[in-house]
């Protein structure tokens, strides 16, 4: 195996885990070092205890990566995990000024600055379900297990929360290159809160459209592969 230039820090979604990443690390396992983080509250973590506060998150996440800083880091966070890549980003660089990633992936996520009134997370355990229902983004086995549904309930609730109070300090940016990938027909995502990450940047910014909606990442594996490879090798602003 080659050695690794870069390595990828992949946050999942709000309810998410890290086997979300699973084709994605197992694409890049060959070239790149790729570290998918997993919330407590779920799968192998079911036993520790819950996070609900983004700035909470950001703080382990950031504690935690400390002792992988010795690549450069490109950041994939989708949904729930763009605020998180973003607050983390935003840690590393304020600890250290010399600290920049080589990319930061905000997927499937409005710019920090753009709220919207949601309060999923007030919901009973039928409401939470037809949210994930709509967005498409759990597993059918487990939306059809009422078992493990009900076991992952808190844990999915408790990262609601966390996104659904978190608002962004005035002015937030990153030095770090922003490229935010989003879906056409997201219903949480429009194109102008897409756009609206420029203003969370001083570095270089792209976006890039795709068919599908909250979860477009299934159907475009291809192109946003490509992406993120072009920014491990570097060969991206």
């Amino acid at each position: 195996m080659p050695e690794s230039r870069a390595r990828l820090v992949c946050l999942p979604h709000a309810g998410g885990s890290a086997s979300f990443f699973f084709p994605m690390s197992q694409t890049l396992s060959s070239s790149a070092d790729v570290l998918c983080v997993q919330y407590p509250g779920r799968q192998d973590r079911r036993q520790d205890p819950l996070i609900e506060d983004i700035d909470e998150y950001a703080d382990a996440i950031a504690a935690e990566l400390k002792p992988w800083l010795d690549l450069p880091l490109v950041f994939f966070g989708h949904s729930m995990g763009a605020v998180l890549a973003f607050e983390v980003t935003r840690r590393l660089e304020e600890a250290d000024p010399e600290f920049s990633a080589l990319a930061l992936f905000a997927s499937g996520r409005r710019a920090p600055s753009r709220y919207r009134d949601e309060n999923v997370h007030r919901r009973d355990d039928d409401g939470v379900v037809r949210e994930m229902k709509l967005l498409s983004g759990t597993d059918s086995r487990v939306l059809g297990n009422e078992e493990i549904l009900r076991m992952a309930m808190p844990a999915i609730r408790g990262d609601y929360k966390a996104i659904e109070n978190y608002r962004s300090v005035p002015g937030a940016a990153v030095r770090s290159p922003i490229t935010v990938l989003t879906g056409d027909n997201d219903p949480r995502t429009s194109l102008e809160e897409a756009e609206a990450w420029r203003s969370h940047t001083t570095g270089a910014f792209d976006i890039r459209v795709f068919p599908g909606g909250h979860f477009f990442l299934a159907g475009q594996q291809v192109p946003i592969m490509s992406l993120v490879t072009e920014a491990l090798s570097g060969s991206r602003p």
